[in-house]
């Protein structure tokens, strides 16, 4: 008997999707829950049904939506029979305990929905740890939710106690699960600043960016790599490292990292502190945005508001509007600009426009972050010469009779360091 082949991959979720709008939501051009139905379709789910929206000045303490509003959405749950309803808000504990006893469905809350995907992404040790910190946090003020089959029922013979124990069991076991889990990220959060003090000598570049903006793509683009690349949201978790070679023959470090999203749950930015940390304090902060996105000034904002999560100073050096080419309207990028912007360069890391002018205004803030150096070596010592070309950028060189040469170079200030320890006998330095 033949047996017939099975998809191996798991059958896609059916959702109804819906959330509230309050007064000082952003605005969505493409329309409500534009950004929610993406993180859906991103965990791998499927909407059904119609997608159901309220504006309210402020959230009903029970259910969040106003109770005619969750009668349609309970109605849409009976027709289209979903596995599970997904808000695009963040919800209380018992506003989730409340709309699943209406419902009779699972209900997945915004910061749910966002656990979930970076649980799916995430590749190292680190990343997968990180998430699953932010999922236990998550988790621990909801786990009543999960034993209310075994909560005390009054009166009843043999239903005293056993559900207390059992959450208050599973608590403790959480909360040593997230003592662990933090202890595990410190140790790797150490060692990975070690490696970063190691390119100590080397220009870095940290991208950051709303999530889908084209940093990957940028990335794969300056430093000629393989990343992959995916019309997806978080398609990046992982902070990724690759070296830039500039046309003088200097080599930069370009870093990328997991993208910015509006609302980000606290605990996810919490959990990934470290992470961002990596990136955004480099040497050059590049913001990447996509200006062909109707949201643009949105999601520039949002970027800006992690971006004072994480420290009260940061400030992009950088801002490269990527997608130009898929722009109708170059009015448009006119207004997302404001009177305090950093250097602005428009490029298509897809097709390569704008890139030469992108490498000529990095190689010039190089410049100004590296010493103009001449450094006159015996003939003799190839050793040094070498080091020297490869640790810096020669702009000059001149032979001073057959005995020496003298090269001007910019170095940066860790590869003067390193030079002037390594440099044979007889080597002279000046600073110009």
């Amino acid at each position: 008997m033949t047996r017939a082949l099975e998809s191996t991959h798991s059958a896609r979720e059916r959702v109804v999707l819906c959330g509230v709008l309050f007064p000082d939501a952003p605005v969505e051009f493409e329309g409500a829950l534009t950004e929610a139905g993406a993180l859906v379709e991103a965990a791998h789910g499927r909407i059904v049904g119609q997608t159901y929206t309220q504006s309210r000045a402020k959230a009903d303490p029970a259910t969040l939506m106003g109770k005619g509003k969750v009668h349609e959405v309970e109605e849409e749950v009976r027709r289209e029979q979903p596995d599970a309803v997904v808000f695009d808000n963040d919800l209380s504990p018992a506003q989730v305990r409340n709309l699943e006893k209406i419902f009779g469905v699972r209900v997945i809350d915004r910061s749910e929905l966002i656990l979930d995907i970076f649980s799916r992404r995430a590749q190292t040790r680190q990343a997968r740890l990180q998430v699953e910190l932010a999922q236990n946090e998550y988790l621990l003020p909801r786990l009543r939710r999960m034993w209310t089959h075994l909560e005390r029922t009054e009166g009843a013979i043999g239903t005293r106690g056993p559900g207390e124990t059992q959450l208050e069991t599973d608590r403790r076991l959480l909360r040593k699960r997230v003592r662990d889990l933090r202890a595990d990220l410190k140790e790797i959060e150490a060692r990975k600043l070690r490696e970063v003090r190691t390119r100590g000598d080397q220009f870095t570049i940290g991208l950051v960016g709303y999530t889908n903006a084209g940093k990957s793509t940028l990335l794969n683009r300056l430093t000629e790599s393989d990343e992959l690349v995916a019309d997806m949201p978080f398609a990046t978790l992982d902070t990724r490292t690759r070296r830039w070679r500039l046309p003088d023959g200097r080599q930069v470090l370009v870093s990328d990292t997991v993208g910015f999203l509006q609302r980000l749950p606290h605990h996810l930015v919490a959990s990934f502190h470290a992470t961002l940390e990596e990136t955004v304090h480099a040497d050059l902060l590049v913001h990447v945005v996509d200006a062909s996105h109707p949201d643009a000034a949105v999601q520039m904002q949002a970027v800006d508001d992690v971006l004072e999560s994480v420290s009260s100073n940061l400030r992009p050096g950088l801002l490269v509007f990527n997608k130009v080419d898929l722009v109708k309207d170059p009015i448009s990028l006119q207004l997302l600009l404001t009177g305090d912007d950093p250097e602005v360069v428009y490029i298509s890391a897809v097709s390569g426009d704008g890139i030469d002018r992108l490498t000529r205004l990095v190689a010039q803030i190089l410049d100004e972050h590296m010493a103009l150096v001449d450094v006159t070596i015996p003939t003799s010592d190839g050793r040094t010469i070498a080091l020297l070309k490869s640790y810096g950028a020669v702009l000059e060189e001149e032979c001073l009779g057959d005995v020496s040469l003298r090269i001007r170079a910019r170095l940066g200030e860790g590869a003067l360091g390193n030079l002037r320890r390594q440099a044979g006998p007889g080597v002279r330095f000046d600073i110009l």
